[in-house]
């Protein structure tokens, strides 16, 4: 059995860091290009995760797996990450941790209309408005709710980042891929990062950066995405699908938004009014109800709804 404090390390690294990481984008995408600060966390996370993989003499990808990979690599890290990264130019982290909580209530959905493995009952049902609604409280001025809406073209990126992300978590139930889940994960972010870097030259990011004018802030912020939130993270994470339930594994999809929330509040002085309050507390609610629920449905060493292999965010 693995040591208490072994198990409240890695919990507390999937519960902290990957909630930080919000904030750490944020930091890092005031002064670096969105697209371009995506993309060096990626290739370098991926090179270093697939050099991991090989020294543990794990095989490289057959064709038809790199084939997924690509599909994966395209809704994962070019559609999701990078909506992800330029909607919080405008988009407090926080907010931003919260509508990308919705996850399972989207990947739900696919469930029940292209998979078929879970149909709508009244409780799925409950679950799914409850986390619409809370997203609409975050976004609809109209609703009367006390604190700033959230700019509402970073918060359609954000939704089409979740659906793009579950659509992802979907796909990859049912495609080829690698055994392993570190080289899978690794090649997964090394092609992202290169689709990354495509975007990055096809819209012009890349110029006016100049790497001495970025502050040590924003590169602390870049090196704390790649080392903690890609490779520590996924560690951690991938130690502990193989030692604990993933009932328990998968309390970090609501934990997250929490820790990120407080975090944005309290280092970048981003609003905690009754807003974000009640939008956070309504999409947390509908995470705790899709997942429990799952989980009593689900096969006990299966985690959830996260990608196999790659960590969010």
């Amino acid at each position: 059995m693995p040591s208490r404090l072994k198990t409240l390390t890695a919990f507390g690294i999937i519960y902290f860091v990957w909630g930080s990481t919000f904030f750490a984008i944020r930091v890092g995408v005031l002064e670096i290009a969105p697209l371009l600060l995506a993309a060096i966390r990626f290739s370098v996370a991926g090179v270093v995760m697939c050099a991991w993989a090989l020294a543990r003499g794990e095989r490289l990808p057959g064709r038809r797996q790199w084939g997924s990979i690509a599909l994966l690599a395209f809704l994962i890290f070019l559609l999701d990450y990078g909506l992800l990264f330029s909607a919080e130019r405008r988009v407090p982290s926080g907010m931003a941790a919260v509508i990308l909580a919705t996850i399972p209530a989207f990947t739900a959905i696919g469930e029940i209309i292209w998979l078929r493995t879970q149909r709508l009952t009244p409780r799925l049902a409950v679950a799914l408005l409850v986390g619409l609604g809370g997203v609409a409280v975050l976004v609809d001025p109209s609703l009367g709710v006390a604190g700033a809406p959230v700019y509402w073209l970073g918060a359609v990126s954000l939704v089409v980042a979740a659906i793009s992300w579950s659509g992802a978590s979907i796909l990859m139930r049912v495609l080829p891929l690698p055994g392993s889940k570190i080289m899978s994960a690794g090649t997964q972010m090394l092609v992202g990062g290169g689709l990354l870097a495509v975007a990055t030259v096809i819209l012009g990011e890349e110029h006016g950066f100049h790497p001495a004018a970025v502050s040590a802030g924003a590169w602390l912020a870049l090196a704390y995405l790649i080392v903690a939130g890609s490779l520590l993270g996924f560690g951690a994470y991938i130690w502990l699908i193989h030692h604990e339930s993933p009932t328990r594994v998968g309390t970090y999809a609501y934990v997250n938004p929490l820790v990120a929330v407080v975090i944005g509040y309290l280092f970048g002085g981003e609003p905690l009014d009754a807003r974000t309050a009640l939008g956070t507390v309504l999409v947390i609610v509908s995470v705790l109800i899709i997942i429990t629920g799952k989980a009593r449905r689900s096969d006990a060493r299966a985690p959830l709804d996260a990608p196999l292999g790659v960590e969010r965010p």
